[in-house]
């Protein structure tokens, strides 16, 4: 229960990726994280809860997990939800809804088990539920343990606050800061995106760069919560780590349209000295100065057979292109199969695990510097 001082936080990310986000969550300093399937546990207390919102880079939301019971029919999940402390949780003059998945359990049904919950938090603490309500507790039963957590994020951590213009498909700002860790990106060399749609690579390598908080620019779900402490929180937020970037991070596109969007997403996040968007083809693209460093891309997969073999030609030609121009410079590369990877005949590391994006899964191709 959070009448605790400390209890377990859960830190949401894409599977495959857990252990990645286990080593952020350990080097921002957050005590014994623990990869588990879809994410990351650690214990803290409410300030806990803030500083991960604000600081983790690759988690797709924070839960707060405030109850854990047995429930085996929907008269007990209701009596046993009543028994949760809600009035040092939830604020009475705030909606709220419930949202609930039952898996290998006796109750089986989730609307219903969501419904229950709703009624109990209503009855006990007189706050009014909402379908659009901005506080959502989570309610998982499996295997018949029901565990309640409060979402403490609200919109996904993804939408960090600057990306107004995206491409179809865009790489989502969490997933694209894991990868760029992945690739042992600290922020100490120039980065380059020969791809960069809406800029999401280059923008998250510049504020990895200057140190600045992902979520400086946006309001959390938990400062509706009945735990929130305004001036704790504003303390909080006022710490300003930027400094300046040892490099500049770039992106180039051939789509004319994709730079502009990407300069406008890199001047909304009060990034425009640190990165810099250029028109170019494959072909044309230069190491920038400043390196080596990293060169990151997220080429498009081609969803069905006959697109993937046309764009066999486009793998072939950056691998090309990179083996020549870019002697020093290490590789990230996302692609859906390995026969689109292994075309642009760059020595690849052993890849880790596939990720679900859009649809399809994704592996991360990595090289050592290029000779």
């Amino acid at each position: 229960m959070t009448t605790e001082t400390e209890f377990e936080i859960f830190l949401a990310t894409a599977p495959g990726l857990e252990e990645v986000l286990a080593e952020e969550v350990r080097g921002k300093g957050f005590r014994r994280p623990k990869p588990v399937p879809g994410g990351v546990v650690l214990r803290g207390g409410w300030p806990e809860v803030w500083r991960a919102n604000l600081w983790i880079r690759g988690a797709g939301r924070v839960l707060a997990r405030i109850a854990t019971f047995h429930a085996v029919h929907l008269a007990q999940l209701d009596a046993r939800a009543r028994r949760v402390p809600w009035a040092s949780l939830l604020r009475p003059d705030v909606p709220f809804r419930v949202e609930a998945d039952c898996s290998a359990s006796r109750i089986y049904h989730s609307g219903a088990a969501a419904e229950r919950i709703e009624t109990a938090i209503r009855e006990t603490l007189g706050a009014p539920v909402s379908p659009e309500a901005p506080v959502l507790v989570r309610a998982r039963i499996e295997h018949d343990l029901c565990t309640l957590s409060l979402d403490t994020s609200g919109e996904p951590l993804h939408k960090r606050g600057w990306k107004q213009a995206v491409n179809p498909a865009p790489m989502r700002e969490t997933m694209a800061s894991l990868f760029l860790r992945q690739c042992g990106y600290d922020g100490g060399e120039p980065v380059l995106d020969p791809m960069c749609g809406a800029g999401t690579f280059v923008i998250e390598a510049a504020e990895i760069a200057a140190r600045l908080n992902p979520g400086r620019m946006r309001h959390f779900a938990f400062e509706q919560l009945a735990t929130f402490d305004a001036e704790a929180w504003a303390r909080m937020r006022a710490v300003q780590r930027a400094r300046p970037p040892a490099a500049r991070c770039h992106g180039s596109d051939r789509d004319p349209g994709a730079i502009a969007m990407s300069q406008a997403n890199a001047a909304r996040a009060g990034l425009t000295e640190e990165t810099e968007f250029h028109q170019a083809t494959i072909s044309e693209i230069e190491p920038p100065e400043g390196g080596p460093g990293l060169v990151i891309l997220n080429p498009p997969y081609g969803s069905r057979l006959g697109e993937r073999a046309a764009l066999l030609p486009l793998y072939r030609a950056l691998g090309g292109v990179l083996l020549r121009r870019f002697a020093g410079w290490r590789v990230g590369l996302l692609a859906s199969e390995p026969r689109l990877a292994h075309a642009t005949g760059l020595p690849f590391l052993p890849p880790g695990p596939p990720v679900p994006h859009g649809g399809l899964r994704i592996t991360l191709y990595r090289t050592g510097p290029l000779g």
